[in-house]
């Protein structure tokens, strides 16, 4: 059975990058190294793993990696910290014409 990997990484500029993979200690490798020129982390050396999710079905890595990266940076943060109660808040819809906003 494979498993697979949705990471956040914290570069050296402080961003955020978020990634997924069936190897994680050979992925975040490659990341440290370089192999991979084109890759948004080789001109943010060094990395950091602030984050992962293992998972055994790749559809559902696939989504959560996409559904991470649509985040904004302290959604992200509350993920890496474990702050379940900021995440919540976070998630929120505050849109004003969110269904909970009628008849305000």
């Amino acid at each position: 059975m494979y498993f697979y990997y949705v990471y956040i990484l914290k570069c050296s500029d402080n961003s955020y990058y978020t990634g997924i993979t069936n190897n994680l200690d050979q992925r975040i490798k490659e990341h440290q190294f370089g192999k991979h020129t084109n890759c948004y982390t080789f001109k943010r050396r060094p990395l950091k793993l602030e984050f992962y999710q293992e998972f055994n079905n790749v559809l559902q890595a696939i989504y959560f990696e996409k559904k991470i990266k649509g985040w904004t940076r302290a959604k992200k943060l509350a993920l890496i910290t474990n702050d379940a109660d900021m995440l919540q808040i976070l998630s929120e819809c505050r849109n004003a014409t969110h269904f909970k906003y009628e008849g305000i």
